[in-house]
């Protein structure tokens, strides 16, 4: 307890809980088969919520907030805001900057995915061939698998 009588919480801790917990809860719901418009919102606040509590924590990378952006960026393109998911994923790819190909490509990913729902064909081309590229390049093979997936499913 504080000297205010109101419980003391450690907020360091409590960033690196939230930070993982919103995380899992936004990828569940990503992966719900017919998600309602209540888990949609609950998905895209649970996204952002992650996203804001890596940046609040002292061990927050560059890799960590493309991650963070990733997935902000997929929750967006899955409620079909692809304005957002397009920013999103632009700061995905600006985060992932000279990190290795697996980053470099979702951010790839999350822009081919945005363009997708705008309906521009041409940008989705254009981040997907980087992506594939990218993909190539990855060298543990099940991070390259995942990638791959996900490519497969918007190279449609």
């Amino acid at each position: 307890m504080s000297s205010d009588g109101t419980a003391s919480i450690d907020l360091s801790r409590a960033h690196c809980h939230f930070s993982a917990d919103c995380f899992n809860r936004t990828w569940d719901l990503i992966e719900k088969p017919n998600r309602t418009d209540e888990d949609d919102e609950a998905m895209v606040l649970s996204a952002l919520a992650s996203l804001w509590h890596w940046t609040q924590r002292a061990d927050c990378t560059d890799q960590n907030r493309s991650i963070g952006h990733w997935q902000v960026s997929r929750a967006y393109a899955l409620v079909g805001q692809g304005d957002n998911a397009r920013r999103h994923g632009e700061r995905c790819l600006a985060c992932a900057g000279d990190a290795p190909p697996f980053y470099v490509g979702y951010g790839h990913e999350a822009l081919a995915r945005a363009a997708d729902v705008l309906g521009d064909t041409i940008a989705k081309q254009k981040h997907l061939q980087q992506a594939w590229e990218c993909a190539r390049a990855v060298t543990d093979e099940s991070a390259r698998s995942a990638l791959e997936q996900d490519l497969k499913a918007l190279d449609s």
